[in-house]
Parts: C-alpha cells; sequence; structure tokens
C-alpha cells in the first residue's frame, strides 16, 4: 500500500493548490482502500470454501475458468505369503459447473499384472474389457463424443499408467476400481512390498516433434520428441508446493505373510496394525496421506521362522502355474575368496536430485568408496546436463586416490538436467581385465523419460561387466532402475530415505564383494511336461541373500501330478552348489498365473533389447496381453456405460489432474526459476505457457485460484487513475515553483 500513499504524503509538502486537492483525494483513497479491503476479504473468505491447489483451464465460454477434477484414491492390498493382490478405487469429483473429462496420469509398481477394471456411476457399475490399445481408445472416444460415461486405463510405462474418464457432469462422483497382482520383494532376509504414489517429473531429451493434425498432444507439460515420442504422456502437470498438497490416498493391507513375523516396519508412513480373523490389517496412522512418496512396508521372520524356500501354485485351465523361491545360506559362501574388482561409480546430480537426494547418494558413495581396497581399481563419474569424471582411467585405491575421490564427491552439488546416456556409456565402454570384476554402481533417482534408448544401451555394451542400481529419493523410477539391472546381470536397491544410506549401501556392498553364484539351471521332476515354459528363462546370478526366484507354467498338467524334486543348481566359484524343493508341497496361491502372464509379457518385450523385430514383438505381446486380459503397451481396459448422460447442447471439456512434487524435492531445481510446472499457475511478473489439453490450446494467461474478482480490478484501476492525477499535479507545481519540489515528483514518477 506504501506505493499508493507515497503521493499523498507528496502532496503534504506541495503549496496551497495541492492541499485542497489532497484532501479530497485523500478521502477518495481511503474510500477505494476500504472497498478494496473488503472485496478481498470476501473474496478470501469464498477461496478457503474452495478446494486448494486446483487446476484452472478454459472453457469453450469466452472468459469461464473451471477448475480441474479432484482426486482421492483408496487402496487395499492383500499380501498372501509372498502374493500381493492389490485393489485402487479413484475417486474423480467434478467440482466444475462444466462436463468433464478428467485425466490423471499415475504409478503402479513396475511388476503389476494390470488385469481388472470396473466403473462405478452411483449404483451402476461397468466392468471394463480388455482391447487393443487403438481399439479401446476408439471406443473409449467415441462413447465420449457421443455423451455416454466411459473410462479408459492405459499404460505408458510398466511402472506408469493412465486413467481417463469422460462425461463426468457437474457436481458427479466417477469411481474407477483398478486391480492388479503383485509379487513381494525379498533381499537378505528382509520381505518388502512397496507401492508407488507419485510419478515424479522426467528429464525429456530430443528434439520437439510438431504435431500433425490427427495426432493429439498428451496433455503433459512436455513436448513429444524425437528421443521420448510420448513425452507428452508422462509428464502431468505438478502443483507447486506452495499451493498445498493434493490426491489423498488411504491404504487398507490385510497381511498374512505365511509365518510368524518378528518385527514389521513401514518406512515412511505411520501405520496402525490391528488383529482380524487370524493376519492382520494395517492402515495409515493418519487416515489419509497425501499422494507425494512411495509407501514401503517390510517385515522380518523370527528367527528359524523364515522359510528357505517356497512354492505356490495355481490351477487355470488345463494348465499349473507356479512361482518358486528359494535363499540360499549366506554361510556357503563365507569364506570364499574377494577377487579383484574394477568398480565405476556414476552419480546422478541433475536438479531433480536436489534436496535430500543428493545427500542420499553423496553419503551412499564415500561409504563405498571407504569399502574398497588396494586390490580395487575405481572411478567416479558424475552427471547432470554434462558428463564429467574424475580420472581418465580406472586408478587404483591408495590413500591418496581415496582423499582425491571424497574431496571430489563432497564439491557436487544438484543442478542441470538428467543426460543420462553419454555417463551410462562412459561407464560401460573398455573391456574387463582378466581375473578381475568390473561392475558399474549407478546412483540416480532415474527421472528420465528416455527409458528405452538407455536399455539399448546396456544390452549392446555390458559385456561382462555388471550393473548395480540404487535408486534414490522418496518416488524414483523404477521401472528403469530395476529392468537396467536385469539387462545389467546386477541387482536393483532402494535408499528412500538418508537415514537408511548405511544399512542399504552396507547390504549392497557385502553382495559385490562376494562371488556370485551363476550357472543356474533349473532340472523338473521325472513325469512333469518337458516343455515347461519358465521365466526368467535363464536365471540370473545371485548374490548373498538374494534369493532365486522364478515362475513357470506347465502344460496340460493337473495340481494332483504335481510330485517330485525340483532341483535347482549352479555353480558358487569353484565349487558345485545344488538344491531341491518338493513340489508336491506347493502351497495354493491365487494369481500366480497373473504373475507368470506378467513375467512372459516383460521377456516378450525384452526381446526389442536384444534384436528381435519390433513389429513381430508388437504382434507377440499383444496376442499374450489379450489372453491373459494384461494391461500393457499395446492393450488396454476400457468401460463403456450405455446411457446417454451429457445433453447435446453441452460441450465436454478435458482436463489433466495436478500431481505433487514429489516430497524433498525442489520445484525450481526441476523446472528452473519462476517456471509453473505446466499447472497454469501462475507466476510473479511472468506470463503463462500454453497448455495443450488433448489437442485444445489455451492462449494468454492462465488464472490461479485466488484469481482477481472484476470488481477489484476496477476498484485496483480507479486508484491507479487517481494516483495518476496527484502526479500529474505535483509536475505542474514543479514547473512553476522549480527545482524544490523536483525530487519528490521524480521520487513519484519512479513509484509510477
Amino acid at each position: 500500500m506504501s506505493t499508493f500513499l507515497l503521493p499523498v504524503a507528496v502532496l503534504d509538502c506541495s503549496g496551497r493548490l495541492l492541499s485542497r486537492a489532497r484532501g479530497a483525494a485523500a478521502a477518495f483513497l481511503a474510500l477505494l482502500i476500504s472497498l478494496l479491503l473488503a472485496t478481498s476479504a470476501v473474496h478470501a473468505q469464498s477461496s478457503e470454501e474452495a478446494p486448494k491447489g486446483g487446476l484452472f483451464f478454459k472453457s469453450d465460454k469466452a472468459g469461464v475458468l473451471y477448475e480441474a477434477p479432484i482426486l482421492r484414491t483408496d487402496v487395499k492390498l492383500a499380501v498372501a505369503g509372498t502374493i500381493v493382490r492389490a485393489t485402487v478405487r479413484q475417486h474423480f469429483v467434478n467440482p466444475s459447473s462444466a462436463w468433464l473429462e478428467g485425466v490423471y496420469v499415475f504409478p503402479l509398481p513396475e511388476q503389476s499384472a494390470v488385469d481388472h477394471l470396473v466403473m462405478e456411476i452411483g449404483e451402476r457399475r461397468v466392468v471394463g474389457q480388455i482391447k487393443p490399445r487403438e481399439e479401446a481408445k476408439k471406443v473409449y472416444e467415441q462413447a465420449a463424443a457421443a455423451g455416454q460415461h466411459a473410462s479408459l486405463v492405459e499404460s505408458e510405462r510398466p511402472n506408469i499408467f493412465t486413467t481417463s474418464v469422460a462425461n463426468i457432469g457437474p457436481g458427479e462422483k466417477i469411481v474407477v476400481e483398478i486391480q492388479y497382482q503383485d509379487r513381494v520383494s525379498i533381499d537378505a532376509g528382509t520381505y518388502s512390498l512397496r507401492f508407488p504414489m507419485v510419478v515424479g517429473p522426467r528429464y525429456i531429451p530430443g528434439d520437439a516433434i510438431n504435431l500433425v493434425a490427427d495426432r493429439s498432444n498428451g496433455g503433459g507439460w512436455a513436448d513429444d520428441t524425437t528421443r521420448v515420442p510420448d513425452a507428452s504422456r508422462i509428464t502431468p502437470p505438478v502443483l507447486h508446493p506452495r499451493e498445498g498438497k493434493i490426491n489423498p490416498v488411504t491404504m487398507s493391507i490385510d497381511f498374512a505373510p505365511g509365518f510368524p513375523v518378528e518385527r514389521v516396519t513401514s518406512l515412511y508412513h505411520p501405520v496402525v496394525a490391528t488383529d482380524a480373523n487370524g493376519s492382520k490389517v494395517i492402515t495409515l496412522a493418519e487416515g489419509d496421506v497425501p499422494a507425494d512418496r512411495d509407501f514401503v512396508l517390510e517385515w522380518i521372520p523370527k528367527p528359524s521362522a523364515a522359510p528357505a524356500a517356497s512354492l505356490f501354485a495355481e490351477q487355470r485351465g488345463d494348465d499349473v502355474y507356479l512361482f518358486a523361491m528359494l535363499t540360499p545360506a549366506t554361510a556357503e559362501q563365507a569364506e570364499t575368496p574377494r577377487l579383484p574388482r574394477d568398480v565405476v561409480f556414476v552419480i546422478d546430480t541433475s536438479g531433480s536430485m536436489g534436496g535430500t537426494s543428493i545427500d542420499q547418494a553423496k553419503a551412499g558413495l564415500l561409504l563405498a568408496l571407504d569399502r574398497l581396497t588396494p586390490a580395487d581399481r575405481f572411478n567416479v563419474i558424475q552427471f547432470n546436463s554434462i558428463t564429467d569424471s574424475l580420472y581418465g582411467e580406472l586408478k587404483p585405491w591408495t590413500g591418496e586416490t581415496l582423499r582425491e575421490a571424497r574431496a571430489y564427491v563432497d564439491r557436487l552439488k544438484a543442478t542441470g538436467g538428467t543426460e543420462m546416456r553419454p555417463a551410462l556409456q562412459l561407464a560401460l565402454d573398455g573391456e574387463t581385465s582378466p581375473g578381475r570384476l568390473k561392475q558399474v554402481i549407478f546412483l540416480t533417482d532415474a527421472a528420465v523419460g528416455n527409458e528405452a534408448e538407455l536399455f539399448d544401451d546396456i544390452a549392446r555394451r555390458l559385456g561382462d561387466a555388471r550393473l548395480f542400481t540404487i535408486g534414490i529419493g522418496t518416488a524414483p523410477n523404477s521401472y528403469f532402475m530395476r529392468k537396467a539391472a536385469e539387462l545389467g546381470r546386477g541387482s536393483f536397491t532402494y535408499i528412500g530415505d538418508v537415514t537408511e544410506v548405511g544399512e542399504r549401501m552396507t547390504e549392497l556392498l557385502r553382495k559385490l564383494e562376494q562371488p556370485a553364484i551363476t550357472d543356474i539351471a533349473v532340472r523338473w521332476p521325472d513325469g512333469l511336461p518337458a516343455s515347461a515354459e519358465m521365466y526368467p528363462a535363464t536365471v540370473p546370478d545371485i548374490y548373498v541373500g538374494v534369493p532365486v526366484t522364478f515362475t513357470a507354467r506347465l502344460p496340460g498338467t493337473k495340481l494332483d501330478q504335481l510330485s517330485g524334486l525340483l532341483a535347482i543348481e549352479g555353480e558358487d566359484g569353484d565349487a558345485a552348489w545344488r538344491h531341491g524343493i518338493d513340489i508336491g508341497q506347493a502351497r495354493s496361491g491365487a494369481g500366480v498365473a497373473a504373475v507368470w502372464a506378467r513375467a512372459k509379457l516383460s521377456a516378450i518385450e525384452d526381446g526389442q533389447w536384444h534384436g528381435a523385430d519390433p513389429a513381430r514383438v508388437r504382434e507377440a505381446a499383444t496376442a499374450h496381453a489379450l489372453a491373459y486380459e494384461l494391461v500393457s503397451s499395446y492393450t488396454s481396459l476400457v468401460a463403456v456405460d450405455e446411457e446417454v448422460v451429457r445433453p447435446h447442447n453441452e460441450t465436454l471439456t478435458s482436463a489433466q489432474v495436478p500431481t505433487n512434487l514429489p516430497h524433498g524435492w525442489v520445484y525450481e531445481k526441476v523446472f528452473g526459476p519462476g517456471s509453473d510446472g505446466g499447472t497454469n499457475l501462475p507466476q510473479p511478473g511472468q506470463l503463462m505457457r500454453k497448455i495443450n489439453f488433448t489437442g485444445t490450446p489455451l492462449d494468454g494467461l492462465a488464472l490461479p485460484k485466488t484469481a482477481t474478482p472484476a470488481m477489484v480490478h476496477l476498484l485496483i484501476g480507479l486508484l491507479l487513475t487517481v494516483a495518476a492525477l496527484t502526479i500529474h499535479l505535483l509536475y505542474r507545481r514543479r514547473r512553476t515553483q522549480g527545482p524544490a519540489t523536483d525530487a519528490l515528483s521524480m521520487a513519484a514518477r519512479r513509484i509510477a
């Protein structure tokens, strides 16, 4: 307000002529200010009633803005042994007076098998159908244009999905229910499940692709590019943290691990557990939480209670499906001598690693450097928009090189883009020296959209090296991390909090310091089909504490035919290694068939990284996904209600549901100072970018939730007019009275 009061103060220093104008102007200004404050108070009150953090977009009505759908998610997980069944219910609410299409980009576990869709409108339930992706999209768009309720679930990546819901009426709620099958992770005797809640912003390299008339943009904040052709579909708008948190999530877990448990821990969200029907029900202590970081639950069996091996079986049609897990005893490798190693550490220092993530990565890297020995050689590579290395070649580990490496790591800061490819190529290039293990340890949040070209590089350049990925932060790209480790014949470790760095890194480094069990083969009992279809087809090397896991289909087999010893063999250094599982003791496991189907789908798609014809990969993956009713890159689930609900004279407007910035990330490090993150929210002194929702351009300024009403604009205009008149009078007075008032008039002009 001082900007506007200064001309009044100036009038106090003027002559008698201006003193009369001062009184009138002051009274008028006081009146305007009172009206302004009163109107602002009323507006503030009305704003508090609206949901915080809304995304606004233009409608077909000139000058009218509508709020995007509000989202709430309810998650139910059922843990039975090592199998997880999940039900995710997304509640879309239309807070506006327009007919809306809501589009929500969200994550699911990268190994999940999504196989079920139901759309609920009031009491009506419409079950979704699996169709080829293009066909499902066409069915959905036709229903949307006809005014029918419709929903569509598409897979952009194995861990990124899009739900579209058409014709949500004013004030209406539509629930989309998705179900998937997953499996528990086991490492060093610890069992865990992870439910991701937010898609972190991705770095999008490449040149923008000019959109053609028959191709609509996906609505994200990034354009499709030559290196990420679907970038607009994996970059949902991100709300600035100053707008608060949105997209609340509730969670309930029916917990039946199948053995006595010593400890259950929720790593990042407080939970409560209650007993129910012989198992436990675990819920969030706060009721709901914002979707801004992954949920991770871990449990440890009581001593001697953990099964060394487990086998689950499910009958589906004429076939039996198996899921097997066997954990080798760690004592078997305790006295095996270490081989000298060539270790290349790669650390991500891009902007998305700003905040707590870079601290975690640096702490982990320093710990790893300290565990090297004089028999090892090493190098450190860091990347953001550029790639830089500590040394030009591998250096022996000495006191001097350790000091140099620690100083190099201490200076690292998070900034720039995630240009990962040059760093990955540099780390993998070069032959492995005879008698030495080459290990590449990659610390990153993997916030990239160009996964495909990176996987191709790993498959072509790996050689005899092993690639180990360490996921850093509250919402890492777990699809990239896990698949890169699979292709790199290594393993994936997740560090979600700086307090976990010591424990997680120590576990990983202890594994890497021991030789793996290699050349693993599975021998089926006599009497079972020789045509057993197993995935992974070749079991990868395993390290201390890591179980052997695989899934198989036994065609033309019944459960009562299962008998004999399932043998698992391998090489432990120079010694033979062998274990067996009594296949007749397999436990019933609902959902095992879906786990096998997802594993086979992944194997089919992996063919593209090993030179398979892309057209044949697409054909085989589509046929398999349709046969097992799975959402994939080539298939989608679609549900359409027969009733036409939208009046013909009403138009359908599409809007993206915004997401939260992952917990611990720094907004300006990701999007740059003054950026809006694609949410169409204005920044101080800046015009907004043009946001494109399904091909409809939004021009001009976008207004925030606290957009100033027209009456306030009018009052401000009158206020500025009065200020200009007083300055004009001052200027005329200066011309007749000389320089005495010159400084005051100059000050007034600067303020104006």
